[in-house]
């Protein structure tokens, strides 16, 4: 089966807090997961250089929007190889293929009649000299009252015009913006609104319950024809005659970057990547936050099927929000926890743990440094890596590090290979929690026998029993590196190499000769004097 995994492009104009980073392991989950199954799997994402808030933080720092969206973008590759999330190709909208590619497909999608060109006021600003792009205007939300930008209101994620907005000004100056006639190209938005429908009905059944809502809402209201022009200087050139003077807006050429970077990944491979879009067996993944949703599950899909692709399965893994210490992140306020900070100074698998245990997979969840340094020492620590550390500690103190012509209970035989079948189907319909949940239910269960058996009593008594139950325990250990790689694979791989096993596979394993080597402890406790430390270092504004 192929399998298309995209994560959320982030924004390159500021350093990831742990909130966006929450919204795409489970990304990695699925690739790592699949790829061990043996599906063929394309896992792309990159860097949305284009946004307005580049070109905002470029003003402000007296820098070109390049300068600081490549300053961004290496900062999040480094960011996403500490979390060991495993992308096929990690890009940037800033790259010659994806400018091509966009170019390419906004023809497309003009001679299959779907961009048409519309006259139309736009708001300038006279005290800075310029028409202002729709995240350069502020004022509040018509809908719910809240403060909004000009394309979406940050308080009820309501997707709109500049237009639509009341008490407008100028996102720099404050200046209240006039408007001025331009012309502009519009996607024909409003054609796709059945589609959308049907797809909700069908795709749309197995999809979290904030896509579903907030994908019906915007159906409700009846869906818009968007202008995919703007007057700006930063961005993709627009492939017509007339338009020098503009530029492809964000929202559409970013949302197109899922088809560059997929067939930058299949062309590198000397494969058609229309096979990963348009297979009825294949499946899509789009991994993103609540405040992405209704771009993926409204805009990119109509984007689909006025280039006629899109076939395969469509899932959506939106999460909801992650707040911090009983607030929300606030990058403003620098109430946050800096992805580059806590990747620096803690263990990456137990950070993906936490953001898989305690995340905001279908409701609001919170991080406290108390919670995270507890779940590493309660958890990682004290469950998952005593077991592995008490066995292979056991086995190398009493058996020189081997273990040969041993038995296996065929009851513990029998719950490894059914681990398999409930983590599987559980990630294959993204209940990514529940399946950890169930994982660590067996590693306690194995702590309990080891614990039961007594192998440190049985081997005074019988040699051969003591080491049928560490055989045992081996075989666990084993499956559990396999079961667990999508999860905390840094552990993971170290573990296999302690057993010499070279790769992880979606499939029971048993040694047959156990031979480990090279035993080291997998976590440290962390103090928990660094909760308190943790804790004043937020509110100075340190982290």
């Amino acid at each position: 089966m192929k399998v298309l995994i995209g994560n959320a492009w982030p924004y390159s104009s500021g350093s990831l807090h742990l909130g966006r980073l929450s919204a795409l392991i489970p990304g990695d989950i699925l690739a790592r997961y699949f790829r061990e199954k043996g599906d063929e799997v394309i896992f792309v994402s990159g860097s949305d250089c284009h946004g307005t808030p580049i070109s905002i933080t470029a003003k402000e720092e007296n820098k070109t929007p390049r300068e600081i969206s490549n300053h961004f973008h290496e900062e999040f590759k480094r960011c996403f190889e500490k979390a060991n999330i495993s992308y096929d190709l990690y890009t940037k909208t800033d790259s010659e293929y994806h400018h091509k590619v966009v170019k390419e497909l906004v023809i497309k999608l003009y001679d299959n009649g779907y961009i048409y060109e519309k006259t139309l006021e736009q708001n300038y600003c006279e005290n800075c000299n310029e028409y202002l792009a729709d995240r350069y205007i502020e004022g509040t939300c018509p809908h719910c009252g809240g403060s909004a930008r000009g394309d979406q209101c940050e308080e009820c994620s309501e997707l709109l015009d500049p237009e639509d907005l009341i008490d407008k000004r100028c996102k720099i100056c404050h200046c209240e913006p006039v408007l001025k006639t331009t012309k502009h190209l519009f996607f024909k938005l409003s054609e796709f609104e059945d589609d959308i429908k049907k797809l909700v009905k069908t795709d749309g059944a197995s999809w979290r319950a904030n896509s579903i809502n907030l994908t019906k809402r915007y159906l409700k209201e009846g869906l818009r024809d968007r202008a995919i022009t703007r007057s700006l200087e930063w961005g993709i050139d627009v492939p017509f005659q007339g338009y020098e003077d503009k530029k492809i807006y964000v929202w559409i050429e970013a949302i197109m970057g899922y088809i560059s970077a997929s067939m930058q990944v299949a062309e590198a491979r000397g494969e058609d990547y229309k096979e990963y879009w348009d297979n009825e067996q294949s499946r899509i993944y789009f991994v993103h936050g609540k405040d992405n949703i209704p771009f993926h599950t409204v805009i990119l899909p109509s984007i689909l099927y006025g280039l006629d692709i899109g076939k395969s399965h469509i899932q959506m893994v939106s999460s909801e929000y992650l707040n911090l210490e009983g607030k929300k992140f606030s990058t403003s306020r620098n109430w946050a926890v800096w992805v580059p900070y806590i990747l620096a100074n803690y263990d990456s698998d137990s950070v993906r743990y936490f953001l898989i245990s305690n995340g905001p997979e279908k409701r609001d969840s919170e991080f406290t440094w108390r919670q995270f340094i507890n779940s590493h020492n309660g958890d990682l620590l004290g469950t998952f890596g005593n077991f592995i550390n008490r066995t292979l500690t056991f086995i190398h103190n009493n058996f020189d590090d081997e273990l040969v012509n041993c038995g296996l209970n065929p009851k513990i035989e029998e719950e490894l290979k059914e681990m398999y079948k409930v983590v599987g189907s559980k990630i294959e319909k993204c209940e990514f929690k529940s399946a950890l949940e169930y994982v660590f239910s067996n590693i306690k269960a194995a702590n309990k026998y080891f614990d039961d058996e007594k192998p440190w009593i049985v081997v005074k008594e019988n040699v051969q029993e003591c080491k049928n139950i560490l055989y045992n325990c081996v075989q666990i250990i084993a499956n559990l590196t396999n079961v667990l790689e999508p999860f905390v694979p840094k552990s993971c791989e170290k573990t296999r190499l302690f057993l010499g096993i070279s790769e992880p596979k979606w499939q029971y394993v048993e040694l047959k000769e156990v031979r480990i080597k090279d035993i080291q402890l997998l976590f440290e406790r962390i103090d928990k004097k660094k909760i308190s430390e943790e804790v004043k270092r937020l509110k100075e504004g340190r982290t």
